[in-house]
């Protein structure tokens, strides 16, 4: 019977709500960008992952209009039996070179690219040794895996080393981290890593969800960015944040890591094939992606101004000159609180806290973009000054 779960439920939602932890989704009546609307009024938007502000740019929502005319809505197929178009494999390829791989396979999302790696490619006699910050994602495909994990200390070179020492045994040893840390801003040491990998013969995966499109010379990533493109063994990463803000994702790899993808893993074989429209825009993204240099410059001269003006003001802030700036709070209801009275100033922010976060970094995270203007952004330092002073958190 239905009423002993719902009694369970709803005592977990009492609990939950008595502690000012329950989350509310608020509901935009606009397309997104650097202002939105929300229950009716207009608001600056700092809390979304369209760093390259293409997720409502005209010439991207033209190339989507041209590819639904082209290619349909969608395919009713998984890819290995009619849900693979001609543009499925070019942009395969097209990313693949674009983040120095052999080859990549596409998956409705990267949460299905991480969820569908390590089962696929690990056994019992493997082992897994993975940042404890790294995203759920990779926690929970982790979790499908039968290899052994390893768990190593954040950014703690000398822990990752006892880890690697202590699963020297194993088969494979594949080394996990995020690019970029969603929570923190801060990019993972990946030189460090594949010195490490290469002394202790690991294989190096890294998500960068949130370093593709913009970071390194040339948008490829924190790989490009930190000088180890060609030291990375495999690269999983999303279209739903830089690139146009919209679904899907993809793993690239080395060409025997695809190809077996490609013949044993789950969430690829058993999903829908990826949009025809998402791809096709996306390949026009990526076709384009040496004219969004002025974008990346926009958007680190934003990510620099408020970073600067924040932490002159007092407040205390992490992360490494990346457009994910944390405003560390503390307490959850302090950052939900903050959360509404800059959203009543006209700035529209998250409070992130447990499970989210560890408890006790309770955070508002700041996103900047490419599409906020330096009038956008010094109101939101305007209104974060006024808020952190109403509640004591600066002088």
């Amino acid at each position: 019977m239905y009423d002993s779960l719902q009694r369970i439920l709803k005592k977990t939602e009492d609990d939950i709500r008595s502690q000012g932890l329950w989350k509310t989704e608020r509901e935009l009546q606009s397309p997104q960008g650097a202002e939105i609307t929300v229950n009716g009024k207009r608001v600056l938007n700092f809390s979304a992952n369209n760093y390259l502000g293409l997720a409502n740019n005209p010439d991207v929502i033209s190339a989507a209009k041209k590819a639904l005319d082209r290619y349909g809505y969608g395919l009713s197929s998984v890819r290995f039996i009619s849900g693979t178009q001609e543009q499925h494999r070019k942009l395969e390829r097209t990313l693949a070179q674009y983040v120095g791989m052999d080859d990549a396979i596409l998956y409705s999302s990267c949460f299905d690219a991480n969820a569908g790696l390590f089962e696929t490619l690990l056994a019992g006699d493997d082992a897994i040794i993975s940042d404890e910050l790294n995203h759920a994602s990779i926690i929970d495909g982790v979790r499908l895996c039968k290899a052994e994990r390893y768990r190593y200390k954040h950014h703690d070179m000398d822990d990752l080393e006892n880890q690697l020492k202590a699963a020297q045994s194993k088969r494979i040893k594949l080394i996990v981290t995020d690019g970029v840390f969603s929570m923190d801003g801060e990019m993972a040491k990946l030189k460090d890593i594949c010195d490490l990998a290469d002394r202790y013969d690991a294989v190096v995966m890294v998500d960068d969800s949130h370093a593709t499109g913009i970071l390194g010379p040339n948008g490829r990533g924190s790989g490009e960015a930190t000088g180890t493109m060609d030291r990375i063994d495999i690269v999983t990463s999303t279209f739903g944040k830089a690139f146009g803000g919209a679904s899907g994702g993809f793993t690239a790899a080395r060409q025997e890591i695809v190809d077996f993808l490609r013949q044993r893993s789950r969430p690829y074989l058993f999903s829908n094939s990826l949009a025809p429209v998402v791809v096709a825009t996306t390949q026009y993204i990526v076709d384009h992606a040496d004219t969004l240099k002025q974008a990346r410059e926009q958007l680190m001269h934003n990510t620099e101004k408020f970073r600067s003006a924040m932490t002159s003001a007092g407040f205390t802030i992490r992360g490494n000159n990346h457009p994910i700036v944390p405003i560390m709070l503390g307490e959850a209801t302090v950052a939900a609180a903050i959360a509404a009275d800059l959203l009543n100033e006209g700035v529209f922010v998250i409070g992130f806290w447990y499970p989210v976060v560890p408890q006790g970094t309770a955070r508002i995270r700041v996103q900047l973009s490419a599409a906020h203007t330096d009038e956008h952004v010094n109101k939101a330092i305007e209104a974060f000054t006024r808020i952190g002073k109403k509640h004591g958190l600066i002088q």
